[in-house]
């Protein structure tokens, strides 16, 4: 996959309670990732824009929520997020990422 292609699949950090105690006690980190990105893009795309090694990738897709807004019924959007682990000695500092 292409440079330009790669920096498009991480969306941004999904920032949770879960999130940050895997972060702290496991050093895996939480993304949001486009619907048709792989397992072996999102490690390609966070091993480039990191500089990390990335020991395992899992992707999950998470189905939106039904909600009600007033009288109408809606949907929130379906979206993929990647859980990436990365290799001992390696941290990733998102303090700074925009979300």
């Amino acid at each position: 996959m292409s440079q330009e292609k790669l920096m498009n699949v991480l969306l941004g950090p999904h920032v949770s309670e879960k999130s940050s105690r895997i972060a702290d006690t496991a050093n895996q980190f939480v993304f949001r990732v486009r619907r048709d990105a792989t397992s072996s893009d999102v490690k390609a795309a966070v091993e480039l824009m990191f500089e990390v090694k990335v020991a395992d990738v899992n992707v999950v897709n998470v189905a939106g929520k039904r909600k009600r807004f007033g009288v109408r019924l809606g949907r929130r959007k379906d979206y993929k997020k990647a859980y990436v682990r990365l290799a001992p000695g390696q941290t990733i500092d998102l303090s700074g990422a925009e979300a």
